[in-house]
């Protein structure tokens, strides 16, 4: 059963990006996590959020339309190929789903994106990052503090071909360092009218919600596949005692 709470988010499209192809892990998006496909993690914290009419699963794949209407979610549309290959980025991909929407006269002011490799993020985390939203803002998205600082651990090769810092700063130990965020891939929660100005790599007025390393696990390959496993795994033993 999924949370029924009344209290959703209104005006609030949630994208759920889920293409057939995947060359790291073939299948990925649906592949079963402990018993349960993938993709049904992140349709669950969704569904804590906004209500089923307004989760679109965007995929141009016919076997993860069957797996997710399976479990209660209608799909609406499949994604062209065009917007499946490789080379899509998810700007394309979510102005389709929001035209998709508008022509049938349902306006939304923000799109929130969660990627179904996130599945350790939760319906309780999006609601704290939306705690950080107003329409003055781009974006807020979820990040992890990234322990590949620039100032400390990345180098570049200079025109003579020597390592130098990524980052310039006279430090001796990491803990000195700035602290530097890498965006986790969890939560992307976006500004309708910003969207249909700029490109994502184009928004200037972002803020961070930070989520911890078990929450963050972005699922790209087989070792990250594992690694979850493992995790869901021993967090069913702790609930179970």
């Amino acid at each position: 059963m999924y949370n029924m709470s009344k209290d959703k988010m209104t005006g609030t499209l949630v994208v759920i990006p889920a293409r057939g192809g995947s060359k790291g892990l073939p299948g990925k998006n649906i592949k079963p996590l402990n018993g349960k496909p993938l993709i049904y993690y992140t349709i669950d914290a969704a569904r804590e959020v906004v209500d089923d009419s307004d989760i679109c699963v965007t995929t141009d794949d016919e076997y993860i339309v069957s797996t997710v209407e399976k479990y209660g979610i209608k799909v609406p549309f499949l994604r062209p190929s065009r917007l499946a290959s490789d080379s899509a980025g998810s700007y394309e991909v979510l102005l389709h789903a929001l035209k998709f929407y508008q022509d049938k006269g349902i306006r939304y002011e923000r799109i929130i994106l969660l990627q179904p490799t996130s599945p350790f993020r939760t319906g309780h985390q999006i609601k704290e990052a939306n705690k950080l939203w107003n329409f003055d803002l781009d974006m807020v998205v979820s990040v992890k503090e990234t322990k590949s600082n620039p100032y400390y651990l990345l180098f570049e090769e200079n025109k003579h071909g020597f390592l130098e810092k990524s980052k310039s700063g006279n430090f001796l130990r990491r803990q000195d360092c700035p602290k530097v965020w890498e965006y986790n891939g969890a939560i992307y929660i976006i500004n309708v009218k910003s969207l249909q100005k700029f490109k994502l790599n184009e928004f200037t007025k972002v803020v961070k919600y930070e989520m911890d390393n078990f929450s963050s696990l972005d699922i790209d390959d087989m070792m990250d596949f594992l690694m979850a496993e493992t995790l869901v795994k021993m967090k069913t033993k702790l609930e179970l005692g």
